[in-house]
């Protein structure tokens, strides 16, 4: 899967599209692979991929597994320009003393707080409060599963920075998804 998203996000650059990150899941199987660091550099470098072009998604429960041996690759991974988000965060059992730690460049804030915000206080101050906290560590906030005008605006007056759902769009195929990529699309 690694592969495949890094030459499909070269092959759009090449072709003049929108340069934009690719998003690739690492499951806790693949994050305890040996010489995974490795891995993951030979794949971007035989692509042809900058390095910053591509973001890695890892989960809380993933990284609280082994954190120190997940802050050791994280980091080697975030200095060779790869960008690193924690998935699903506020499901997980992670300390804030190793989020403060690992090399974040986003906070994905799980479907689970977004679907609910708007009609659970509970879930809205969760809400804002991530994204109040990633602010504080100049971290990017991306929500999952927007699915209404509303929620968008929510979380843009509350700072957020991203949305990924059915309201921006389906899933589709990398053939459909080249024409949000022409120069000048909104994505």
């Amino acid at each position: 899967m690694l592969r495949t998203a890094c030459r499909q996000n070269k092959i759009w650059q090449d072709a003049g599209l929108q340069t934009m990150s690719v998003a690739v899941n690492l499951s806790c199987r693949q994050f305890g692979q040996k010489n995974l660091t490795e891995m993951i550099l030979d794949i971007v470098k035989d692509t042809g991929l900058d390095f910053k072009y591509l973001e890695l998604e890892i989960t809380e429960s993933t990284i609280m597994q082994n954190p120190e041996e997940a802050i050791r690759i994280l980091t080697e991974l975030k200095a060779a320009g790869i960008e690193i988000a924690i998935d699903d965060f506020g499901t997980g059992y992670s300390s804030l003393s190793y989020l403060r730690r690992l090399p974040l460049s986003s906070v994905k804030i799980d479907i689970s707080f977004v679907r609910k915000m708007l009609t659970s206080l509970n879930d809205a101050v969760i809400v804002k409060t991530i994204i109040a906290m990633a602010n504080g560590l100049n971290l990017k906030t991306i929500a999952e599963g927007t699915e209404t005008e509303e929620q968008i605006a929510f979380l843009k007056e509350h700072g957020c920075d991203m949305a990924q759902g059915y309201h921006v769009s389906t899933p589709v195929p990398a053939e459909e998804f080249s024409k949000f990529m022409q120069p000048g699309a909104v994505v």
